[in-house]
């Protein structure tokens, strides 16, 4: 089993292009795939994620990706907070 690996908005781009170039001059898909070292389900989601995107705009998406994960961090342990303070206050 090979180890996972996390690419960046600019590798898929390039791999992407990359695929599309492969294609154009009538390798095999399985060709492009082996050549790229992503699973056919990668390759999909890469295009269903990024098919019409220009590399700043995927870029821009990711970091607001991370932005609204942060965000629902904070948002969770407010919540916790004030949990926490009803359940302080109900005994008093």
């Amino acid at each position: 089993m090979k180890n996972r690996k996390r690419h960046s908005p600019e590798q898929i781009f390039m791999k992407l292009r990359d695929a599309d170039a492969m294609l154009a001059a009538d390798k095999s898909v399985g060709e492009v795939l082996q050549s790229l070292e992503v699973s056919q389900a990668t390759l999909s989601r890469w295009r269903s994620q990024y098919g019409g995107m220009k590399s700043e705009e995927a870029k821009r998406l990711k970091l607001l990706e991370q932005e609204n994960s942060r965000l629902n961090r904070i948002i969770g342990d407010q919540a916790l907070d004030i949990q926490m303070l009803k359940e302080i206050t109900k005994g008093n």
